[in-house]
């Protein structure tokens, strides 16, 4: 089953947040817990963890991109 990981919203003011780095690529399979990426709201950065295991099919979102809350970063796949 795949799955979307969006830009998510750290707080009741957040409308956007900037992705500054990956830290995984296409094909990868991450565990719950591993960082993702960064994303930057605020002058803050944040590190953005897998929230189970999966496999990233693609980083739909590229770094320096400033994104909506809510808008797809990146497809994974996870088992049922």
């Amino acid at each position: 089953m795949n799955i979307r990981i969006t830009m998510p919203k750290l707080n009741d003011d957040m409308e956007s947040g900037i992705l500054c780095q990956w830290n995984v690529e296409e094909g990868d399979t991450v565990s719950a817990g591993d960082i993702l990426c960064e994303i930057e709201y605020n002058k803050v950065v944040t590190e953005i963890e897998a929230d189970r295991d999966m496999t990233i099919v693609s980083l739909t979102a590229e770094e320096g991109d400033e994104l909506p809350c809510g808008a797809e970063l990146a497809t994974a796949e996870v088992s049922a």
